[in-house]
């Protein structure tokens, strides 16, 4: 099915920031890297929560969370090549690396790899895979490989997709539910996955004897 809206503007005109929905970002003064949760809240359940924590401190940090009823949020969500909210779209084309975080479908624990930053996207792959967690190379619809996805619009125009199934966010959430109220109570697996992530970034981003 096809999104409710085919741009930014249009799903401002149609839904109320502060009550369906909240854009939330914030800047390093220390790195160029950019961590994106277009689908927040609780249009892919559990992407702000993960950018938000592998960002912490170190890094930039963007997510538009929907926070309308359950089912209802599906309505919030943009592609993301069409995805041309203004602060998300200038922060995605100052960073020198996204790692953009999305949501998918499947009852199997496992994290599909897209985007076009094929460097960055195999050391996290490698990183997560060392630490115990399902990883493959993402199908063509999972791929994030078009220029336009606001993954890859950074100043190298490329990024890293990280699309985790169902069955793998629900392990992150006390009791695997993945409801809002729930999703501030995170298991080790959560911990161990951020870890992971941030040192397949750390393994691809220092520059051997440097860091």
């Amino acid at each position: 099915m096809g999104d409710l809206y085919q741009s930014y503007a249009e799903l401002a005109s149609g839904q109320i920031e502060g009550i369906h929905y909240q854009r939330t970002w914030r800047t390093s003064a220390f790195s160029s890297l950019l961590h994106l949760a277009i689908h927040g809240g609780g249009i892919e359940q559990g992407t702000t929560e993960l950018a938000d924590a592998a960002a912490g401190d170190v890094h930039d940090f963007y997510t538009l969370d929907g926070f309308k009823d359950p089912g209802a949020n599906t309505e919030l969500h943009i592609t993301s090549t069409r995805f041309d909210e203004p602060q998300g779209l200038a922060m995605a084309k100052a960073a020198s690396h996204i790692v953009s975080w999305h949501g998918a479908a499947g009852t199997t624990a496992l994290t599909y790899l897209g985007g076009l930053d094929y460097n960055l996207r195999d050391q996290i792959g490698e990183a997560l895979a060392n630490a115990g967690f399902a990883v493959s190379v993402a199908s063509e619809d999972l791929s994030g490989t078009d220029p336009a996805n606001i993954g890859n619009r950074s100043t190298r125009r490329m990024g890293v997709q990280l699309e985790l199934t169902n069955a793998q966010r629900t392990q992150f959430f006390q009791g695997g539910d993945m409801s809002r109220a729930n999703r501030k109570n995170t298991t080790a697996a959560f911990t161990a996955y951020v870890t992971a992530v941030t040192t397949g970034i750390r393994q691809a981003l220092v520059i051997p004897g440097k860091g």
